[in-house]
C-alpha cells in the first residue's frame, strides 16, 4: 500500500476522537482501505492518544485483546493486540454506568493484575511477570466499538484503542506466588442468570503470560511497564451485550466478585439493545 504517513494517521485518529465524542459510529476505516493492518492501527492509536490525553486524560495501564484462538482466528492473526486503559475509564464495583455514553457496548469478565515494579523487555519471562504482579482483582470490561455495527478488521480495532469502552474493578487482593490464574474460574451473570462461563486459561493460556507478553512487546521500542499499572488480561468468555437496566456481575473463584449496573432508558429510548453484533 501506499506510505502510511503521520499525517494520514492523524486524521483518522481525529475522525475516530470525533465519533467517541459524539458516540455516533463511523464507517471501518478497512472498508476504504483495506490493505492497512496492524502497523497503520497502531499508528492512528498513538495519535488517538495523544488527543485524549491533551484534553487532560492520563494512562492507568494497559489492556490486551485478542487474547483467545477464537478471536485471534476470527481476526486471521496470532498474537494479542493492545491499548492504553485511561483513568476516566475505570470505575469501582458497583458503578451505575450511562448506557448512552456508549454506542454498541458489551460486557466480559477478565482478570485484572496491578503491578508494583517495573517491568521493561526484551526478555521478561513468565515467572518474571508473576514476581512483579502485587495485586490482582476480578474485574468487568466494557468493550465497545466506534466502529459502525462492530464491521471491525484489525486496523480498525487497534485503532479504536482495541474497542475498549470501559473497566470495573472489583476489590483486589494480594498476589500470591502459589495461585495459578489459569485455573480462576469465573460466572457471568446477566440479571441475576448465569449466561457465560470460563476460567483463566482462555486469556492466552495464562493471565501471566499476557503481563509478560505486553511487557516485551513494549520493550522492543524502549516503553516500561510501570509500577502501579493496570493490566488487563482478556475476556474469558463470549462477550455479552449490554442493555438499559442490566446488571451484569461476575464471580470469580478466589477473587470475589464485581458488579455493574447499567442506567434505564429515559423517555423516548429503547430499553434494549438487539443482540445483533458480532462479538468483540
Amino acid at each position: 500500500m501506499p506510505t502510511f504517513s503521520d499525517e494520514d494517521a492523524r486524521a483518522r485518529a481525529e475522525i475516530l476522537y470525533a465519533a467517541r465524542t459524539t458516540r455516533c459510529p463511523i464507517d471501518p476505516f478497512t472498508d476504504a482501505e483495506p490493505a492497512l493492518g496492524a502497523a497503520e492501527g497502531y499508528a492512528i492509536q498513538r495519535e488517538l492518544t495523544a488527543l485524549l490525553m491533551a484534553d487532560g486524560d492520563s494512562i492507568v495501564g494497559y489492556k490486551a485483546g485478542l487474547t483467545s484462538k477464537p478471536m485471534q482466528q476470527m481476526f486471521g492473526v496470532d498474537t494479542p493486540d493492545y491499548a492504553p486503559v485511561f483513568a476516566s475509564t475505570v470505575h469501582s464495583d458497583g458503578a451505575v454506568l450511562d448506557r448512552d455514553i456508549f454506542i454498541a457496548p458489551k460486557v466480559e469478565a477478565e482478570i485484572i493484575f496491578r503491578l508494583d515494579r517495573k517491568l521493561i523487555g526484551p526478555g521478561i519471562t513468565v515467572d518474571d511477570a508473576r514476581s512483579a504482579i502485587g495485586e490482582v482483582a476480578a474485574g468487568l470490561e466494557i468493550v465497545d466499538s466506534r466502529i459502525s455495527g462492530w464491521r471491525i478488521r484489525l486496523a480498525d480495532t487497534i485503532a479504536d484503542l482495541a474497542s475498549n469502552g470501559a473497566m470495573v474493578l472489583g476489590q483486589p487482593v494480594p498476589a500470591t506466588p502459589k495461585t495459578d490464574y489459569r485455573q480462576i474460574g469465573a460466572s457471568f451473570l446477566r440479571n441475576g442468570a448465569e449466561v457465560a462461563t470460563g476460567t483463566g486459561s482462555a486469556a492466552l493460556g495464562d493471565p501471566v503470560s499476557v503481563v509478560a507478553w505486553l511487557a516485551n512487546v513494549f520493550g522492543e521500542h524502549d516503553i516500561a511497564l510501570d509500577a502501579g499499572h493496570l493490566v488487563m488480561t482478556g475476556a474469558l468468555h463470549a462477550a455479552v451485550n449490554l442493555s438499559h437496566g442490566d446488571t451484569c456481575t461476575a464471580q470469580f473463584d478466589e477473587l470475589g466478585s464485581v458488579t455493574v449496573h447499567a442506567a434505564s432508558a429515559g423517555p423516548g429510548q429503547s430499553p434494549k439493545m438487539k443482540d445483533t453484533e458480532p462479538d468483540g
